[in-house]
């Protein structure tokens, strides 16, 4: 390969050749330079243990197979690829005869289903012909029922008519005869009510006097209780009289009262001051209390506000992390479980001064410890955290807060030095907190150590990073992570622009929520302080009107007995009158009962003359009504003849006029009838074709034979054949030309797929020989790589096997060798790969392989780079005198194997030739070279 004119020139044994020649040559001895059972570099070794197990079966026979054998190989994997093919072809055609067979019986019963309804159809039309005779023949019939029942009615009719005239006269006489008495009957009512009349005044008169007596003797009484109730006023003033005049004898006078009636108002204006001031006092502290109660109101609404933030908080949280929310509840309810405080997450205990600056905390601090818990000791931590997430299975973060307080540290550098950067805070002043959680920010995040700068800062970067040694910067939109390399010492600074704010914007003034609670407390005290007063105060009102109403009450009784005196004195002056008028007042009681007896006589007298005269009449009106009774029965069986002879004669009224009704209805009934039967014969020859005065045709006549007699049978025949030539629904002529065809198709695929069929035969017949070619040498030669391969291992003190795997024989593309090992007694064969063996333990394994397949190799060398560089001392040792010993048998290929160290005492063979390569940056070049020169100084020296 000549560099300097980019071009390449090819030899053969020292002679001059082309590239083509030199690979046929390289073919010719089967030298495979891509595969890894010949060429296996240090880079490829763990690519030969990630090997498929399809991979090195094809690597193997490439490498020390027949040289038809990974051409049989490949011709099977497209044979069955074909024969896939072929079994495909032959399921599809089977299936889509199966289908045209299937669909084929499915038009047959269409055809069969086609001549049903073709029969049903001829069923319905000849029902239809014969029904309209049917029809006729009914009315006819009724119409000849309808002319007999018509004569028959109006010969009844007609000896109705004789046997109604007699009756007229008979109730004429009737009611002349009850005309006459109920003349008779009118005239004695009027006497008769007369004499009632009569007898009814004298009644009502002797009424009269009996209520006059009643009320004369009702003025008696009345007068004799007046009397008596006049004596008892009398009795009862006297002694009225009598017993004001003792009070009065024992009444004191006015002048010894008068004293203690000034000396009781003095006292009571002197309460009515002091419950005007009282009253006066009271009322300033309850204008003052209202004036409170206000600013308590408006405090109170504002801490609901910051409360209402809070909230807003707890439900970002709650929508962000739903086991941190749980947590939180949970942790409300169980605080006395825990012997010290526990806070709150950080993203709710972090309260933010300007919520501006709330994205340079979130892009500093971990959201995973934003959601964290904080603990002032380790215990109570396991113990929220053992509940968390081993109880109820919460994904949930806790910090412990140091001991230390970190919080007070002051930075290294104040702020007031960094001004001129354009910086204007460390992270820590941006935020309240409590002071736990504070003290963790400061330990783990060093926040009083990370300044906040604006634009400006972002404009003199690296000015600011060369000049402050800052570790961590925040500028307006963008975060420096500044760091020294620990090789070159140089200052390396990355970059990362700052997300929004998603937790920490929602900002409460934690100072002015201190100052607010503080300010509640203080108006409670003096809103306690007023109630106290404003009881006490009560208390000495109720005291003072208490005294007030037990002077007024003394008061008023000092005055009662002062007028006391003066009102006896009138009452007694007045009784003494009234006492007088009423002993004038006396009546005379025998005077008073002689006059009364006298009116009463009067009375009675006038009563036993209206009592004769009432008799007298009471004897007439007996006499007229014994007169009235005789008529009205006369009357009452007049009237019962009268009504016998009209309930006959309207009786034979009604059965006459029912039988002429009876005769018009049937005789229009015949009318009707005869023209239905006119219309209906013509209806009945249309439905056959027939001409006026034609005929039924025999063959009519034949099939009507064999169909009902009756209409109902007809109607439920023809609606019985109509459902079932209904339910022939999509029938057509053409499926019978369809299912023809498809018998033909039919016919065709079926030689079409015994063709296939044959073909499919034939094709696993030739498959079966090349297996038998491929699949026996196959098995001999895997066989015999076991036997190397176990033996090897078995003089290691381990077990191997190698064997043809495949899960199904028919999938050739499936087929592939197997390698198994085990290097300790206690495990059992695993299959090599990457996750049961050691790296070393892959390295042993491949060697033993690669040397398994030395003596079976038909490659003319092979060549082993670094295989030994994972293994440990004991396997290196072993894997290389099994090198040695296999590699220098006569009957192998030449054998490189290449390699940076080696160890001492190494068995060595005469057949065996060692190669040093020197390299390195101060390695002499190559024509100064000399290793015997080397080896006569080193002699010399010794």
């Amino acid at each position: 390969m000549s560099v300097a004119n980019n071009q390449s020139s090819w030899l053969i044994n020292g002679q001059h050749s082309t590239l083509k020649m030199v690979e046929d040559q390289v073919a010719a001895l089967n030298i495979q330079v891509g595969n890894l059972c010949q060429f296996l570099p240090q880079d490829k070794v763990g690519e030969f243990a990630k090997l498929s197990k399809i991979e090195l079966l094809e690597a193997t026979e490439k490498s020390v197979g027949p040289p038809e054998m990974y051409k049989f190989h490949c011709d099977l994997k497209n044979f069955r690829q074909r024969e896939r093919e072929l079994e495909n072809s032959c399921k599809e055609k089977h299936n889509n005869l199966e289908k045209m067979k299937q669909t084929n019986e499915r038009y047959k019963q269409d055809v069969e289903r086609y001549h049903e309804h073709k029969r049903h159809l001829d069923s319905i039309a000849m029902l239809e012909r014969k029904r309209p005779w049917v029809v006729y023949e009914d009315v006819r019939k009724q119409y000849e029922e309808v002319k007999q029942n018509r004569d028959r009615r109006k010969e009844e009719l007609k000896a109705l008519r004789e046997a109604q005239s007699p009756m007229t006269h008979q109730i004429q006489e009737a009611e002349k005869q009850c005309a006459s008495l109920d003349n008779k009957m009118k005239e004695k009512m009027a006497a008769i009510k007369e004499t009632s009349q009569k007898c009814k005044q004298c009644q009502d008169a002797l009424e009269t006097k009996d209520k006059e007596i009643e009320k004369v003797k009702l003025a008696l009484r009345m007068k004799k209780d007046e009397e008596m109730d006049r004596q008892k006023r009398v009795h009862n003033t006297r002694k009225m009289i009598e017993d004001w005049k003792n009070e009065l004898r024992n009444t004191d006078s006015s002048e010894n009262i008068q004293p203690q009636i000034d000396s009781v108002n003095a006292e009571l204006r002197h309460l009515e001051e002091e419950r005007a001031n009282i009253d006066g006092e009271l009322n300033g502290l309850r204008r003052e209390k209202e004036n409170l109660l206000k600013d308590e109101k408006g405090i109170t609404d504002r801490i609901v506000q910051f409360d209402n933030m809070m909230n807003m908080k707890e439900e970002k949280l709650k929508r962000r992390f739903r086991d941190t929310h749980v947590a939180l509840m949970w942790l409300r309810e169980n605080r006395n479980r825990f012997q010290r405080d526990v806070y709150d997450p950080m993203m709710l205990a972090i309260n933010m001064k300007d919520h501006k600056h709330a994205k340079y905390v979130e892009n500093y601090i971990s959201s995973n410890d934003l959601r964290a818990f904080v603990f002032e000791n380790k215990e109570d931590m396991d113990i929220f955290l053992r509940e968390m997430r081993d109880g109820q299975r919460l994904r949930v973060n806790a910090v412990c807060a140091p001991d230390e307080s970190w919080a007070e540290i002051r930075p290294s550098k104040p702020i007031e030095e960094l001004y001129r950067y354009g910086f204007f805070s460390y992270l820590r002043e941006l935020f309240d907190a409590p002071h736990p959680v504070m003290n963790y920010l400061c330990s783990q995040y060093r926040i009083h150590e990370v300044p906040v700068g604006t634009e400006k800062t972002r404009n003199m970067i690296e000015r600011v990073i060369r000049e402050t040694k800052l570790k961590q910067i925040f500028t307006a939109e963008e975060r420096y992570i500044v760091k020294v390399s620990a090789y070159t010492n140089q200052t390396i600074s990355s970059n990362v622009s700052l997300w929004p704010a998603q937790f920490l914007t929602v900002t409460v003034d934690a100072d002015e929520r201190r100052q607010l609670e503080n300010q509640q407390k203080e108006i409670i005290r003096q809103l306690q302080s007023l109630d106290s007063q404003m009881a006490s105060l009560s208390e000495k009102q109720k005291r003072l009107e208490y005294r007030d109403n037990e002077l007024r009450q003394q008061k008023k009784l000092l005055l009662e007995r002062k007028n006391k005196r003066k009102q006896l004195e009138s009452k007694i002056s007045m009784k003494s009158d009234s006492l007088r008028r009423m002993e004038q007042d006396a009546i005379n009681l025998e005077e008073a009962t002689e006059e009364a007896n006298t009116e009463i006589k009067r009375i009675n007298i006038e009563k036993v003359k209206l009592v004769t005269e009432f008799m007298q009449l009471i004897k007439c009106c007996v006499t007229l009504n014994k007169h009235k009774t005789d008529l009205v029965l006369q009357n009452v069986k007049a009237a019962f003849h009268k009504s016998r002879l009209e309930a006959e004669y309207k009786a034979g009224t009604v059965q006459l006029r029912a039988a002429e009704q009876q005769f018009q209805e049937l005789e229009e009934r015949k009318r009707i009838l005869l023209e239905d039967c006119k219309g209906l014969m013509r209806k009945a020859m249309q439905a056959c074709n027939l001409r006026p005065n034609q005929n039924l045709p025999e063959h009519f006549s034949t099939a009507f034979l064999a169909l009902p007699n009756t209409l109902d049978e007809i109607d439920a025949m023809l609606n019985e054949e109509r459902s079932r030539a209904s339910c022939f629904t999509g029938v057509s002529a053409s499926v019978v030309d369809e299912c023809n065809k498809r018998t033909e198709e039919i016919a065709h695929m079926t030689v079409e797929l015994e063709e296939k069929k044959k073909e499919l035969d034939d094709y696993r017949q030739n498959i079966s020989q090349v297996k038998e070619r491929w699949l026996s040498p196959l098995k001999q030669l895997v066989d015999q790589i076991n036997e190397k391969f176990s033996g090897f291992f078995r003089s290691m003190q381990c077990a191997g096997e190698v064997d043809l795997h495949t899960e199904n024989e028919e999938e050739y593309d499936k087929y592939g060798i197997r390698i198994r090992v085990k290097f300790r007694s206690s495990t059992q064969l695993h299959e090599l790969n990457p996750h049961h063996q050691s790296g070393g333990e892959r390295s042993v394994s491949t060697m033993l392989y690669l040397m398994a397949l030395q003596e079976l190799n038909r490659c003319p060398f092979r060549v082993v780079d670094e295989i030994n560089q994972g293994m440990d001392p004991v396997n290196e040792r072993r894997v290389f005198d099994v090198v040695v010993k296999t590699a220098c048998k006569e009957s192998t290929s030449q054998y490189f194997f290449i390699t940076p160290k080696l160890l001492q005492n190494l068995t060595y063979a005469e057949k065996m030739t060692v190669l040093l390569v020197y390299n390195g940056s101060s390695m002499l070049e190559s024509s100064k070279w000399d290793l015997k020169a080397f080896s006569r100084r080193r002699r010399r020296f010794h």
